[in-house]
C-alpha cells in the first residue's frame, strides 16, 4: 500500500465489480436472466400502479401507499440491474467512484423509503381493523400525504448520511468490489483509513431505520390478532387475514433479507452469501412485491385485465 496515496485521500477512481460469475457461458445466462427479471419486476410493478390509478375500488389509503410502493420497487431494480446489464454486455467490469456513490445514495434512499412505506401500511391495517369508526378521520388524504413525505424525508437523510461518511474514507487500493453493486459492507475491507465509524452509523442506522419500524408493524400486528380473535364469524376472521396476509409476506422478505445484510459486518468468508441477500433486496423482493399483492386479490386483478386490454368497464 501507497503510504503517500493514503495521506492524500482517495486515490481510487474506480472499483471493480466482480460480478455473480467468472466464466463468460454464464455471464450469458445471468445477462438473460436478469433481463427478464428486470422487465417483469419493471412492468409487474407499473401494472400494479397503473391498476390503482384505472379502478375506483382501489383508490384506498392502502393502495395508495402499494401504489408509491411500486414505483419504489421499479426504481429500486433500476438503481442496480440495467448498470449491472451494461457491464456484461460490454465486459467492462469497473465502476468510477462517483458512479458508485451514486449507486450506494439512491439504493439506500429507495430501501428507506420501502422500510417506512411498510411501516405505515401496518398502521393503515391496525386503524381499518382495530379502530374502523374514526379510519377515515385518522386516514385522511393529508394524512397519508404526510406519511409518504415523512418516509422520503427519513430515508433521504439515512442515506445522505451515509454517503457522506464513506467519502471521508480513504480507498487506495486493492479495488476489487466482490459484488455486482456497491455496498457498504462490501466497501468498508477496502478501506486504508479507520471505518470504525462508518461501521458504527450503519448499525445505529440499522437498529433506526429496521429495528423501529419492525417493531412498529409487530405491535401493529399484535393488536390486529387481537381484534381479529374477537370476530365472531370464520368468514370475517378470514376476510380480516386476508387484508394483511400480502403485506406481512412482503414484510418477512424485506426484513428478513435486510437484517441479514446489514446488522452484521461483510467478510469475506460471507462474500457469496452476500451476493445472494444483494439479489433477494434488489432483484428478488421487487418481483415478488406485484405477485404477491394480485395473486388472490380479484379486485387487482380485474383492474390489471382491463389495463392490459384496455377496456374500461
Amino acid at each position: 500500500m501507497d503510504p503517500e496515496a493514503a495521506t492524500n485521500g482517495t486515490a481510487v477512481t474506480e472499483f471493480i465489480l466482480l460480478g455473480l460469475v467468472e466464466t463468460e457461458m454464464l455471464q450469458y445466462l445471468v445477462f438473460v436472466l436478469f433481463l427478464f427479471a428486470y422487465l417483469l419486476t419493471v412492468g409487474g410493478n407499473l401494472s400494479i400502479l397503473a391498476a390503482i390509478l384505472v379502478e375506483p375500488k382501489l383508490h384506498t389509503p392502502m393502495y395508495f401507499f402499494l401504489g408509491n410502493l411500486s414505483v419504489l420497487d421499479a426504481g429500486c431494480i433500476t438503481v442496480t440491474v440495467p448498470a449491472m446489464l451494461g457491464r456484461l454486455l460490454s465486459h467492462k467490469r469497473t465502476i468510477s467512484y462517483d458512479a458508485c456513490l451514486s449507486q450506494l445514495f439512491f439504493f439506500y434512499l429507495l430501501l428507506g423509503v420501502d422500510c417506512f412505506l411498510l411501516t405505515a401500511m401496518a398502521y393503515d391495517r391496525f386503524l381499518a381493523i382495530c379502530r374502523p369508526l374514526t379510519y377515515s378521520a385518522r386516514m385522511s388524504h393529508s394524512v397519508q400525504c404526510i406519511l409518504v413525505a415523512v418516509s422520503w424525508v427519513g430515508a433521504l437523510t439515512n442515506a445522505l448520511i451515509h454517503t457522506i461518511a464513506l467519502t471521508t474514507l480513504n480507498f487506495c487500493g486493492p479495488n476489487e468490489v466482490n459484488h455486482f453493486y456497491c455496498d457498504l459492507p462490501q466497501l468498508f475491507p477496502l478501506s486504508c483509513s479507520s471505518t470504525q465509524l462508518n461501521e458504527l452509523l450503519l448499525f445505529a442506522a440499522g437498529v433506526i431505520m429496521a429495528g423501529t419500524p419492525l417493531t412498529l408493524i409487530v405491535t401493529s400486528y399484535i393488536h390486529i390478532a387481537a381484534a381479529i380473535l374477537r370476530i365472531r364469524s370464520v368468514e370475517g376472521r378470514k376476510k380480516a387475514f386476508f387484508t394483511c396476509s400480502s403485506h406481512l409476506t412482503v414484510v418477512c422478505l424485506l426484513y428478513g433479507t435486510g437484517i441479514f445484510n446489514y446488522m452484521r459486518l461483510g467478510t469475506e468468508e460471507a462474500s457469496d452469501k452476500d451476493k445472494g441477500v444483494g439479489i433477494f433486496n434488489t432483484v428478488i423482493n421487487p418481483m415478488l412485491n406485484p405477485l404477491i399483492y394480485s395473486l388472490r386479490n380479484p379486485v387487482v386483478q380485474g383492474a390489471l385485465w382491463r389495463v392490459i386490454t384496455g377496456k374500461r368497464h
